[in-house]
């Protein structure tokens, strides 16, 4: 059933929802494209090395700088803010790495986006080959119930897992439980719908790469009679998610489900330097979703050309917070809740579904998943 009868939806992707979005044609289908100038884009798209190493040389040394900080406090009441921000340099740094390197754009080299990808895949604890694929989902069915895997609430939604994730206690130890599978040869239902076959070995190799680095840091805590070893590697996964768990959530929540305009389901919000530079440009998120394929430097640029197209940026993430609470409580007794974003005069209309002639392709494209 629909949010709007007031039962609760399949989110997963191998019940009947998956089915209704390719009877509805939102399978694969053509999203709305804002207008910009071909040269302009081919420009917005050009890939450089030198902010990519530039941020990833900064990054590095700031979990350096806190590291050792961390290191020498242990013992003091002076260590937990130390390994607080040590956590946040940790987790939310290596999420928007993951993203923008997964997707290929922030280097030009691209055996230094792999390399990057791989080290912030595993320091968020993602399986790095199911996540790409995850992603690439994520990216051709936004937000679409059925067949996205990262909307990151149902409606109504589930506090109990929003609070779990503030510490990483829902999807940190799912994921930790399909590599173990992974280790094993095992890929579960959902991860099948949307990584191929042929990715498999990639997969099961990853995992035991990951299984064992986790098996060496708990020799390393064993040795030294001391956890202290992990509050450096895995534990800042848990403890030091919170910033980016909040970005994760006010990219897309309290907005339109099943719609075919990322104008509709996701935000763009104005952030200051400092989360801007942790979240690689990622603020600019409706951008990102429409243009995916324009780096993460370039994201500001793409913003100014975009802005007679697009609603008001969100003025803030503490704005933002509150706007997506308010939403889900809402949700909470009305599912069928959903922030409505007004376009500007110069703006093109709303795409909320495709048209006849798009059904007609994508039902066969879609039938095809």
């Amino acid at each position: 059933m629909s949010a709007a009868t007031g039962h609760k939806r399949d989110y997963s992707l191998t019940g009947p929802e998956r089915l209704r979005a390719m009877e509805k044609g939102l399978a694969s289908a053509q999203w709305y494209t804002s207008p910009i100038p071909r040269k302009r884009l081919k420009e917005l798209m050009q890939r450089r090395n030198g902010p990519a190493i530039r941020d990833t040389l900064i990054w590095f040394a700031l979990l350096i700088g806190t590291g050792v900080l961390a290191f020498y406090s242990w013992g003091t009441w002076w260590s937990i803010p130390a390994f607080f921000i040590y956590g946040i340099l940790y987790a939310s740094p290596g999420d928007s790495r993951w993203h923008e390197c997964g997707h290929g754009t922030a280097f030009k080299t691209p055996w230094m986006n792999e390399v990057i990808y791989q080290i912030a895949s595993f320091m968020v604890l993602r399986p790095a080959t199911p996540w790409r694929w995850s992603h690439t989902r994520h990216h051709t069915d936004t937000f679409i119930v059925g067949l996205d895997p990262e909307i990151a609430q149902p409606r109504p939604p589930v506090w109990r897992i929003i609070l779990m994730e503030f510490l990483h206690l829902y999807g940190g130890p799912k994921d930790i439980k399909r590599m173990i599978l992974h280790c094993f040869g095992i890929v579960d239902k959902e991860q099948r719908t949307y990584l191929p076959e042929s990715e498999f070995r990639k997969t099961f190799w990853e995992s035991r790469v990951y299984v064992l680095i986790f098996l060496s840091v708990i020799g390393l805590c064993l040795y030294a009679g001391s956890i202290l070893p992990a509050m450096f590697i895995v534990l800042p996964s848990f403890y030091g998610v919170s910033l980016m768990l909040t970005f994760g959530l006010v990219q897309h929540l309290g907005l339109h489900e099943d719609v075919l305009d990322h104008r509709l389901n996701t935000r763009t919000i104005y952030m200051n330097p400092v989360f801007r530079f942790l979240y690689w440009n990622m603020n600019y998120h409706i951008e990102h979703h429409m243009f995916p394929m324009v780096p993460y430097h370039a994201l500001p640029k793409l913003h100014e050309e975009l802005k007679p197209d697009f609603p008001k940026p969100n003025r803030s993430v503490w704005e933002t917070v509150k706007e997506v609470m308010i939403a889900l409580i809402r949700q909470g007794k009305d599912p069928s809740y959903t922030i409505q974003r007004v376009l500007p005069a110069t703006a093109q209309p709303y795409k909320y579904r495709p048209t006849s002639e798009e059904r007609e392709v994508t039902d066969t494209m879609g039938r095809a998943l």
